[in-house]
């Protein structure tokens, strides 16, 4: 990591005119010059370089395009192997001093119903997420307000962690909590790291800075678009070594965003090394006192772009949404790592059961509700191995020990034996018997795999495996590489 002064570089890394120039270039690039660029993605070293991503953009022909998504499903199997981790939001505080326009939580929605959960309430909607559904990992999300600032975040990460639920044959617990927050300073934190923080999360919105500054009005913090471009500067600065970035399609154009997204990714590895854990891509929906009408994204661009970012940033995770709707998430699970389920945005929906989309309870519209049972019984039926694994960052593969594992394709080999384990868990606790007769069929295949594979798995691992497999089975939980 470089000598960097924060105070001293506060500058826009974000090269606006370059990126501009880059869309507007209408020269089409030729199949050899998009093979090479997947061959420089498939070596898994670090970001593409913009040039390279803005020619995977301007591929329209057909067979191209079959090449790009193939390619990028197996720069997925290739550093995640086949399996798909699935977590939940919890929404505690709508509570918000902004104003974005495409925001239900913004300051002037009058519809919305205002509310800040207690710890006592995080611990009933942590208790049914970890006892009831079966998650392992959360995303906290709150808005920017002094009432859910660090010292609140900090307590619910304890809160959250000290829930502990008897299940069928085991318990539910909460083994990693994410936050999706306001950018912090770097005290407050070091307050959450300490209080045990997953990945921080922030997402730009727009990386258009013209853009950024029509949505986001003057007078709030949001509207300091430099402020929030280095959020994650200050995360590793407080000594948080995982961090997630994320657009909000929908605002503007969507290759400006892809784009953008990517330039972030390079600048964080010039700076510390370490890439984004995660990239995000919601689209923009439907929200409580917004009439913000923006630039539509297509079924068609949306698989695109998501194809095009896990061939850019190819050791990151790519996590898709129930913003979508199941049928896209179909179409583009194969260039995945993450997901979520049984998804309530409501504030203190899980553990008051609320089922109906409430638009003046929530941020944003929903496209699937569906329950995780269900989902993982169609991933079951699509291949995918569902992963509640959580061990990597006990084991202290985070930072830029993970990026090393993940360039080197050695993580994956992690990913399917501790799929393997928790997806075991996970069916003995929580399964219906429908889903949990698809899903011990996949762990025999899954097995088979890893028994058989002599390359990329010692005969002490499979020893490991399979012990810990029995134990599993037998009622111990947790056990993982």
């Amino acid at each position: 990591m470089e000598k960097y002064d924060l105070k001293e570089n506060m500058l826009d890394f974000i090269d606006r005119q370059k990126i501009l120039s880059l869309i507007k270039d209408e020269k089409t690039p030729t199949k050899e010059e998009v093979r090479d660029i997947i061959k420089k993605s498939i070596e898994v070293s670090e970001a593409l370089d913009l040039s390279d991503v803005a020619k995977l953009i301007k591929v329209n022909d057909k067979d191209m395009l079959e090449e790009i998504y193939q390619a990028a499903a197996d720069v997925k199997k290739k550093v995640y192997d086949n399996r798909i981790v699935t977590f939940a939001p919890l929404y505690a505080s709508n509570l918000c001093v902004n104003n974005c326009l495409y925001c239900g939580f913004r300051r002037d929605n009058k519809d919305i119903i205002r509310r800040t959960l207690s710890q006592k309430e995080i611990y009933e909607e942590a208790k049914v997420l970890a006892g009831d559904i079966g998650h392992k990992r959360l995303i906290f999300v709150v808005g920017e307000h002094p009432a859910s600032g660090a010292d609140y975040i900090a307590d619910s990460l304890k809160t959250i962690y000290s829930v502990k639920v008897k299940t069928k044959n085991g318990y539910g617990q909460i083994r990693r909590v994410n936050v999706n927050a306001a950018p912090m300073s770097v005290d407050d934190l070091k307050k959450i790291k300490a209080a045990g923080i997953g990945t921080f999360q922030v997402f730009q919105e727009t990386y258009d800075k013209e853009l950024y500054s029509r949505l986001h009005p003057k007078n709030t913090p949001k509207s300091d678009f430099n402020y929030r471009l280095y959020a994650l500067h200050r995360a590793f600065e407080a000594g948080i070594d995982d961090v997630a970035i994320g657009a909000l399609f929908g605002l503007g154009d969507w290759r400006f965003e892809v784009l953008g997204l990517v330039q972030h990714a390079k600048e964080l590895e010039r700076v510390f090394g370490i890439g984004p854990h995660t990239v995000s891509f919601p689209r923009l929906e439907r929200a409580s006192g917004s009439e913000l009408v923006g630039t539509a994204v297509s079924n068609d661009d949306f698989k695109k772009l998501v194809a095009i970012l896990r061939l850019s940033i190819p050791y990151s995770g790519i996590i898709v949404t129930c913003r979508e709707t199941p049928e896209v998430i179909r179409s583009i699970i194969p260039f995945c790592t993450q997901r979520d389920a049984s998804t309530k945005i409501g504030i203190g929906a899980y553990s008051e059961r609320k089922n109906s989309q409430e638009l003046n309870r929530q941020q944003f519209e929903l496209g699937d509700t569906r329950k995780l049972d269900e989902v993982i019984g169609e991933l079951a039926d699509m291949g995918y191995i569902t992963s509640f694994c959580t061990s990597g960052y006990r084991c202290g593969r985070t930072g830029d020990h993970i990026m090393k594992l993940l360039k080197s394709g050695v993580e994956s080999r992690f990913c399917k034996l501790n799929a393997i384990l928790t997806f075991r868990e996970w069916l003995d606790d929580f399964a219906s018997d429908d889903v949990k007769k698809k899903g011990e069929k996949l762990i025999e295949k899954e097995l088979d795999e890893v028994l058989k594979d002599n390359k990329r798995f010692t005969p002490e691992m499979k020893k490991t495996l399979t012990t810990y497999y029995e134990k599993i089975k037998s009622g111990e939980r947790d056990l993982s590489f």
